[in-house]
């Protein structure tokens, strides 16, 4: 018999399965918060095998639904970028408090994800902090060689030194142990040794 937690997970997955944009991924079609979702609870799992139920569900509904809001639609600055973020974590927030409510979670439990997913307490709570972390590798393991595609050096640089500041040292030592292409381990190397 399923548990709460995975009936939780197929709900979210079955919301991420109606992204319209495909990823593929093992030479497989797959919609990309779907896959996104599932890299970020083999990340988590990978980083912190004993990840408490909250803090796998914040990591496994991390980008829910992030299509329906798009990036177009806010001005093409920082300030409509932060807009943008913002909106898009009090939808993640409350499309997951409504998930697990109907799988009959405690309050105390439904806060704790959304302050997850809001990213509060990040640098003085362990469990945002490792929800960090874990978008920080998945980003580094299957985003950024893409995501660099047609960008300057130095703001790929920038980005990078962002990316590790957000990092705990935890963070980091497993960031040096992944399998990165030549190009993002260059890019690595020179944005910490700036």
């Amino acid at each position: 018999m399923d548990s709460k937690l995975d009936k939780v997970f197929e709900a979210i997955d079955e919301i991420n399965a109606q992204d319209p944009n495909l990823e593929v991924c093992e030479g497989e079609k797959i919609p990309k918060e779907l896959l996104y979702g599932q890299r970020m609870s083999a990340a988590l799992t990978s980083f912190n095998e004993h990840a408490n139920e909250e803090l796998q569900i914040a990591a496994r509904s991390q980008h829910i639904k992030r299509w329906a809001i798009h990036r177009s639609d806010y001005p093409m600055d920082r300030k409509g970028y932060l807009q943008w973020r913002t909106q898009l974590k009090m939808m993640h927030a409350s499309i997951v408090e409504e998930i697990m409510k109907k799988h009959n979670y405690s309050e105390d439990k439904i806060k704790t994800v959304k302050d997850l997913l809001m990213k509060k307490g990040l640098k003085s709570n362990p469990d945002t902090q490792t929800l960090e972390d874990v978008i920080c590798l998945v980003f580094l393991k299957f985003y950024i060689d893409d995501f660099a595609q047609g960008k300057d050096e130095n703001k790929m640089i920038s980005i990078l030194q962002k990316t590790w500041g957000k990092m705990s040292e935890n963070g980091h030592v497993a960031a040096q142990k992944l399998s990165l292409s030549p190009a993002t381990s260059t890019l690595i190397s020179k944005a910490l040794s700036v």
